[in-house]
């Protein structure tokens, strides 16, 4: 019976040995085809079966790497450079750079390249990592402190069609529709008096460049580049002009960022006739992805940018944050760095709203204006707003103080809200004269109720707004 027994096992072993061993190679097949997608769930199956297998650890890890999901990518990582697998400290400290664990990332490749010296190996590639991973601490350690009020994904190849800035902050649109080989395509920003348009436009070797255009009466002239800010070999695309005319945005993928494209901002020089030199924004708007097309809406008082950041190829996260005045920075002593690392990478924007819940509300009354603002097209303007007997506004741009403008645009989310509540009060009245239900009743005295404190909320902003104005 033993012998039978260890007959039936051994012709078991053998049928299914062969098809463990094919399913392996076409995993490894997939994963030398850089085909991570498909042979993730492959080796994760193996990995439950011998979860201390460092090959299978490895391959595991880079194909999590490989699809955003870098925190999955860790733990395997690490156990196969603990066991000496070629390579994995590399995608190690990959893993760390994604996951914001920079001074990890820092340990473990000042190592290995040490290790891959000894070994008489270029190391070339690796000091370019740790330079970012450098650079990459020393911004976490001045995360700036913004309020982001929302987030929203979308598609990447149509991306700035979810932008909504004000009409006195100019217009962005698309430059041409043919995408490089990234998916990245050239914008243009035309200044609210139609006078000024920059926009990229790829050069003969291929890359963004950054170009200037004025108009002079119905004609513009001809594309000037930008040579202060144009590099060799680097791409510069999504330009920005702020209403004072002078501070610049724009994106780049130069290789001394912090990765992918990073914002930056620059400023002209009337003087010189030149730009200064530009600056990194730093965290929480710039990571190691692609981060970029930084806007902001001074009237509406919102700051937008798109980031690839954690999302699949064809997405991109677009954030929507209340611009500082002054820059202020998380202490990188006191804050946990769990915490620190979450506000810099933006995993949840609502640990940005502890400093400031009332900035947070106003801020989504504003959003909610920008998203649901039409502009009248009739020659009386935009609405008629009476200061006193001898000011009537009719635009936006026609307010000298910004807090009133501000309060203006609360006015005109809180008379929407009012008329849809109007609207539903007298549904509610309708369907009661219909059947008479007397448990209608409570529904429509609350609401009646509301409406009415609704109406006299928005009489005393009237007279908020006319106050803060007329002292300016």
């Amino acid at each position: 019976m033993a012998r039978y027994k260890f007959t039936l096992l051994l012709f078991l072993l053998m049928i299914i040995a062969p098809v463990y061993g094919q399913t392996i190679d076409e995993a490894r097949a997939l994963y030398a085809e850089n085909k991570y997608e498909e042979a993730k769930p492959m080796f994760q199956k193996f990995l439950k079966s011998y979860p201390n297998n460092p090959n299978y650890n490895f391959w595991y890890g880079v194909c999590a790497l490989n699809t955003q999901e870098a925190e999955a990518a860790v733990k395997p990582l690490e156990l196969a450079n603990r066991r000496r697998v070629p390579d994995a400290a590399f995608y190690l400290s990959k893993a760390y750079l994604a996951t914001y664990q920079f001074e990890e990332a820092i340990d473990i490749l000042e190592t290995f390249i040490k290790t891959e010296k000894r070994r008489r190996r270029k190391t070339d590639h690796l000091e370019e990592v740790l330079e970012q991973a450098k650079l990459n601490l020393r911004m976490l350690k001045g995360v700036e402190q913004v309020i982001v009020i929302d987030s929203i994904v979308v598609d990447k190849n149509d991306f700035l069609t979810t932008y909504r800035l004000s009409e006195e902050s100019g217009t962005l649109s698309y430059y041409s529709n043919k995408a490089d080989s990234a998916g990245h395509r050239p914008t243009s920003y035309q200044t609210e008096r139609g006078n000024k348009l920059y926009h990229s436009e790829m050069n003969g070797a291929g890359f963004y460049q950054l170009y200037m255009q004025t108009k002079l009466g119905n004609e513009w002239t001809e594309g000037k580049p930008l040579t202060d800010i144009n590099k060799d070999s680097v791409n510069i695309n999504y330009p920005f002009v702020l209403n004072d005319g002078i501070t610049l945005s724009y994106s780049t993928d130069d290789k001394l960022g912090m990765g992918g494209y990073d914002i930056m901002v620059t400023r002209y020089n009337s003087a010189t006739d030149s730009y200064l030199v530009a600056e990194n924004v730093g965290m929480p708007f710039n990571s190691i992805f692609n981060d970029y097309m930084y806007a902001i809406d001074e009237f509406n008082n919102l700051g937008w940018f798109a980031s690839d950041r954690f999302q699949p190829k064809d997405k991109v996260c677009i954030y929507i944050f209340i611009p500082n005045k002054v820059k202020r920075t998380y202490s990188y002593e006191t804050e946990s760095i769990e915490d620190l690392r979450k506000l810099a990478s933006l995993q949840d924007i609502k640990l940005t709203w502890k400093k400031d819940e009332k900035a947070v509300q106003d801020g989504l009354k504003r959003l909610q204006f920008a998203l649901t603002y039409k502009p009248d097209t009739e020659d009386s303007g935009d609405f008629n707003f009476i200061v006193n007997d001898n000011r009537v506004y009719t635009s936006l741009k026609d307010f000298q103080s910004n807090e009133a403008r501000e309060e203006f645009m609360k006015l005109q989310v809180m008379e929407k809200d009012l008329e849809a509540q109007e609207e539903r009060l007298k549904q509610i009245r309708l369907e009661f004269m219909k059947d008479k239900d007397k448990q209608r009743v409570p529904a429509i005295l609350d609401l009646e109720k509301r409406v009415t404190n609704m109406v006299n909320d928005i009489k005393q902003q009237y007279k908020l707004i006319r106050s803060i104005e007329l002292s300016n």
